[in-house]
C-alpha cells in the first residue's frame, strides 16, 4: 500500500480503532539482585521520580533477574497499551516510549504473516515487529521511541534509541554488575548505589559546546544511549554492546530543483498528518519563523476545527517579539493564537527547577520561555507539533554562512576547490551577507587566527564557547584542560559522515551533537507538564531525502534553507518567506540584569561561599566580572549560573528544587 493510500484509510478509520501511543517514563534494573523484594522498592522509587512523564497509570513486571518500570501518558486509544507488556508466549517483556508513526502499515504487514492483534497500541505493532524480526525491526520503524525487551528464557536484554534521540534514555552499571536504565538520570540517581560524580572530562565538553560528546553525562558512570543506536546486556558482561544501526547516506542524488521542493513537500504533508493522530487535543508552537510556519500551515489544513497554536515573546521590545509573525500565520489558517509573556520573576523563581527537569545545564537560557510557553499550552491541549530539527536537517545556522564567506575568500585567493566543485561563489553569496549584520563581533573573534585552515578546525573554532568561560575557571581546573583532546573527540564526529560537502559535514556533526541537545530541552520542558512534543521536520524519510540533496541546491547562493524555503511557498505568506531577523528564542537577560531583578539572584548565587568556595570558578575573576559596570549578562553568565544551580540540585545536600512534586501530578 503506498503512502498516499495509507494515510486515506487511516483518516477513514473510527477514532477508537486507531490505535495506543503513549508518551511515558521507563526505567530497569537486570541482574540477579532482582529477586530481592527491596529492589522492588528501589525501582519503585525510580519510577516516583518520573511521575510527571506519565501521570496516566504505573506498572512494573519482574523476575529473578529483571524488574521493568512504566509511567504512562495516555494519547490515543486510551483503555488499552497498558505496559509493561507480556508476549503472548510469555517469553517477551517490553516497556516502549515514544510513537511508532508508521504501525498500521506495519500492523498490515504483521497480519499478513499470520499475527492477531489483541489491542489498538502501538506498543503490541513493537512486540510483534521485535518478535518477527529481532533487532532488524529497527530499519522498519518511522517514530520516536526509547524501548527495552527483556528475554526470559535467554536472560538477554535489548534496548533501542531512535535515530535523532527525541525520546532520551540513559543507562550505568551498579558496582554490583546490575545494569540500571531510566528516561531521565535523576531516576538513576534514585538507586542506593549511583552516588552522583562529576565526569571531569565531559565538564571540559559543556564548557566547549554546551553539550557532552558520544554519549557522556556530566556524571561520571551515567551514559546517554546515542541516537540510532541500540544496546544489549547480558549478566556477566563488564560493558554493554553497542551498535549503530541507523545513520544518513549523503550519497547525491541528480534532479531539478523543482523536483525535490515536490517530493519534499509530499514527505511533509505525509508526516504532519501521520503526527496529527490523536484522540487527545492537539496544538503547534508557532514561533512566527518558517519552521513553525510550515508545520502549523499543514496541519491547520488537515484539522477539522480551530487549531490551538502557542507563541512566547518577551515585553522587553522588538528583539525579543516575534508575536506580530505568529498572529500573520495563525490568521491566515483561522487558528486560535495564545500568547505567552515570561517575566524576570518567573525566570529567578522557576530556574532552579528547570535545571533540575533538565538533569544537566542546559544549553541556552530558551528552556526558560519553552517551558512557560509548554505548560501553557497544556491547558488547551496534550500533545503539540513542533518545527524542530529544520535548522540541523536544511542549514539554517549563521555560522553556516560565516563558514561559507570564508569558504568563498578562500576559494578564491587561492583556486581551491575543497568540495569538488564550489556550490558558491563570493558573487552569489553577497545578496544574503546582511544576515550576519548581528554577527560581526563573531567574525572579528573568528578571524582573528586560524583563517583558511582545514574545514575541520575551522567548524571547530565557530563552536567553541570555551573561552567565553575560561576567564571565569579556577586556574587548578584550566591546567587540566587539553583543547587538543576535545579537538579530537570534535574532529571524529565531524568526519563521520562520508561526505565531501562542508555543508554536510557542519549539518552532520549538529544533527549528532546540538540537536540531542535541543530535543533534550524539547523533551523535558515538555514532559515536565504532561504534555507529548512530536517532531514532524524529524521524520527519518525527509531527512534522508535533504541529506541526498546536492548542497548547491540546498544551500543555493548561501541562502539559509533555500530548498526548504522555496518549498514552502505555497504555504507562507511572503511577509515570513522573507524575514531577515531570525530570532531562535532570545531572552531579554541583559535587561532583566539592568532592572535588578536578575542581578540580585546571579550575585546572591555565584558570589556566595557555597559557589566561591566549590573550587570551579576564579574568586577574583568571578567577582570582578559581576561587579564590573559595563557587566552584560551573555552566554558566559549563562552557562556559569547554569552550571552553579545545576552543582547545587544534584552535589549539594539540599533538597534539590523540583518544579512540581509528585502530589501536584
Amino acid at each position: 500500500m503506498n503512502a498516499v493510500v495509507t494515510i486515506f484509510w487511516i483518516a477513514a478509520l473510527p477514532r477508537w480503532g486507531v490505535q495506543g501511543f503513549v508518551m511515558c517514563g521507563i526505567g530497569g534494573i537486570i541482574g540477579p539482585e532482582c529477586q530481592i523484594p527491596e529492589t522492588t522498592r528501589i525501582l519503585n522509587r525510580m519510577m516516583q521520580s518520573l511521575a510527571h512523564r506519565g501521570p496516566d497509570g504505573a506498572g512494573i513486571h519482574g523476575s529473578a533477574h529483571h524488574l521493568f518500570g512504566h509511567r504512562r501518558l495516555a494519547i490515543i486509544d486510551l483503555e488499552h497499551g497498558h505496559q509493561p507488556m507480556v508476549s503472548e508466549n510469555g517469553h517477551l517483556i517490553l516497556i516502549f516510549n515514544g510513537e511508532i508513526y508508521n504501525h498500521i502499515e506495519l500492523r498490515q504487514q504483521l497480519s499478513r504473516k499470520g499475527h492477531r492483534f489483541h489491542t489498538f497500541s502501538d506498543t503490541e505493532v513493537l512486540m510483534k515487529m521485535f518478535e518477527t524480526y529481532g533487532p532488524a525491526c529497527l530499519n522498519k520503524l518511522n517514530g520516536m521511541f526509547a524501548f527495552a525487551v527483556f528475554d526470559q528464557r535467554e536472560q538477554h536484554l535489548f534496548c533501542a534509541r531512535d535515530p535523532f534521540g527525541i525520546k532520551p534514555f540513559y543507562y550505568t552499571i551498579t558496582p554490583t554488575g546490575a545494569l540500571l536504565f531510566a528516561s531521565e538520570i535523576k531516576a538513576l540517581l534514585r538507586h542506593p548505589d549511583v552516588v552522583a560524580r562529576l565526569h571531569q572530562g565531559a565538564l571540559f565538553e559543556y564548557l566547549t559546546f554546551q553539550f557532552c560528546l558520544n554519549g557522556q553525562t556530566l556524571f561520571a558512570d551515567i551514559h546517554a544511549l546515542k541516537p540510532g543506536h541500540s544496546l544489549e546486556w547480558r549478566h556477566g558482561w563488564h560493558q554493554p554492546r553497542i551498535r549503530r544501526y541507523w545513520q544518513l547516506d549523503y550519497t547525491i542524488e541528480e534532479a531539478s530543483e523543482a523536483s525535490f521542493q515536490d517530493r519534499l513537500l509530499l514527505l511533509l504533508q505525509d508526516a504532519v498528518r501521520q503526527q496529527m493522530v490523536s484522540d487527545v487535543p492537539l496544538g503547534c508552537y508557532l514561533s512566527g519563523g518558517l519552521d513553525s510556519g510550515v508545520v502549523t500551515t499543514l496541519a491547520a489544513r488537515l484539522s477539522t476545527e480551530p487549531l490551538h497554536v502557542f507563541n512566547g515573546c518577551f515585553a522587553e521590545g522588538p528583539a525579543y517579539d516575534e508575536s506580530a509573525h505568529a498572529r500573520v500565520i495563525a490568521e491566515q489558517n483561522q487558528c486560535l493564537l495564545h500568547t505567552i509573556t515570561p517575566t524576570a520573576q518567573q525566570f529567578v523563581s522557576l530556574l532552579p527547577g528547570l535545571i533540575y527537569a533538565m538533569d544537566e545545564p542546559a544549553a541556552g537560557p530558551g528552556l526558560f520561555p519553552q517551558y512557560l510557553v509548554s505548560k501553557a499550552a497544556r491547558e488547551q491541549v496534550t500533545v503539540v507539533l513542533s518545527g524542530l530539527g529544520g535548522d540541523e536537517l536544511f542549514g539554517g545556522y549563521a555560522r553556516y554562512l560565516v563558514a561559507y564567506l570564508e569558504q568563498c575568500l578562500k576559494g578564491a585567493i587561492f583556486e581551491t576547490r575543497e568540495e569538488g566543485r564550489h556550490i558558491l561563489t563570493l558573487e552569489s553569496i553577497i545578496s544574503n551577507l546582511p544576515l550576519l549584520k548581528s554577527y560581526v563581533p563573531m567574525l572579528q573573534s573568528f578571524w582573528q587566527e586560524g583563517l583558511f585552515d582545514s574545514m575541520d578546525r575551522r567548524y571547530f573554532r565557530l563552536v567553541d564557547r570555551c573561552h567565553l568561560l575560561g576567564s571565569l575557571l579556577h586556574a587548578d581546573l584550566m591546567r587540566q584542560y587539553d583543547p587538543e583532546a576535545i579537538f579530537g573527540s570534535f574532529r571524529e564526529i565531524f568526519h563521520e559522515a562520508d561526505t565531501g560537502s562542508y555543508l554536510n559535514k557542519m549539518t552532520a556533526f549538529d544533527q549528532k551533537t546540538l540537536l540531542p541537545a535541543l530535543l533534550q530541552v524539547e523533551d523535558r520542558v515538555s514532559m515536565a507538564v504532561s504534555l507529548e512534543s512530536r517532531v514532524p521536520l524529524l521524520d527519518t524519510r525527509l531527512a534522508a531525502l535533504a541529506a541526498r540533496i546536492p548542497p548547491r541546491i540546498k544551500y543555493k547562493h548561501g541562502e539559509m534553507k533555500a530548498i526548504f524555503r522555496g518549498t514552502a511557498r505555497s504555504l507562507l505568506p511572503e511577509s515570513i518567506l522573507n524575514r531577515k531577523d531570525k530570532m531562535g528564542f532570545p531572552v531579554p537577560l541583559h535587561e532583566w540584569w539592568q532592572s535588578g531583578i536578575l542581578r540580585e539572584f546571579t550575585l546572591d548565587t555565584l558570589l556566595s561561599e557555597r559557589c566561591l568556595g566549590r573550587g570551579l570558578f576564579d574568586r577574583d575573576a568571578l567577582t570582578a566580572t559581576l561587579n564590573n559596570k559595563q557587566f552584560r549578562f551573555d552566554r558566559q553568565a549563562w552557562g556559569v549560573l547554569s552550571l552553579e544551580i545545576w552543582f547545587r540540585q544534584f552535589f549539594d545536600d539540599a533538597t534539590p528544587n523540583p518544579l512540581h512534586t509528585t502530589s501536584e501530578i
